[in-house]
């Protein structure tokens, strides 16, 4: 309890500073997610439609995934330097893994009688692909998102290491105090909850897009 108390002291004497941070972590995972998503789902679109390079493509993304984080920063900090962006291109490649694998998989688990449908009405292949299958895909490729944002949400309090500041700057400080429990909790707590709240808002929403969610609505207004 006391310490708790001393975490509270610790905000309110440093508000400013902790907001700072808080905010400059948050939009490094966001940024990393972002750009991943604008790259990771057109490819998971185009393997879904080459299902030959499926492997090639999430064999490659899996290799990533298996770099250790400070590996990965100290190999692109000799390339990119230090600073923000660094972080932000390494949280790209990171998120490209879980994005490119659910939409791979949304893509192809669609009901191909759908499929058939959509072109049996004269679709084009792109429009199939807009009115069918993205809508379909649509909540498993928040799924991949939503894993995504919580490993860079993670993942970004390393970025301490090459300066690019966030809330492992107050948990780095913590470790280098003598006794900095307090300092490190501090830091620790709020990227804690971060990633839940951003986990429960984007499991939202993925329940929302869901198409049994969906199916389920437009029952009750026809039953109406």
């Amino acid at each position: 309890m006391e310490t708790m108390q001393d975490v509270l002291f610790y905000y309110s004497q440093n508000a400013s500073y902790v907001w700072e941070q808080f905010y400059r972590h948050f939009l490094m995972s966001i940024y990393g997610v972002l750009f991943a998503a604008i790259v990771a789902i057109p490819v998971g679109i185009l393997i879904a439609r080459y299902h030959r390079l499926s492997t090639w493509v999430i064999s490659l993304a899996n290799v990533i995934q298996t770099i250790p984080a400070l590996a990965m920063l100290a190999i692109l900090m000799l390339v990119m330097g230090l600073g923000t962006n660094t972080v932000v291109f390494a949280l790209f490649l990171y998120s490209l893994l879980p994005i490119i694998n659910n939409t791979y998989t949304g893509i192809r688990n669609v009901d191909h009688a759908l499929i058939e449908s959509g072109k049996a009405m004269g679709m084009t292949k792109f429009q199939i692909l807009r009115m069918v299958e993205l809508p379909l895909a649509l909540s498993v490729i928040m799924a991949g998102l939503r894993t995504a944002l919580v490993i860079s949400i993670g993942v970004a309090t390393i970025g301490t290491f090459i300066g690019a500041g966030g809330l492992g700057d107050i948990i780095l400080r913590g470790t280098n105090a003598t006794d900095g429990t307090v300092i490190i909790l501090a830091g620790a707590i709020p990227t804690a909850l971060m990633a839940v709240f951003a986990d429960v808002v984007l499991a939202w929403f993925e329940r929302r897009l869901s198409p049994n969610k969906k199916r389920k609505g437009a029952f009750q207004v026809a039953g109406e």
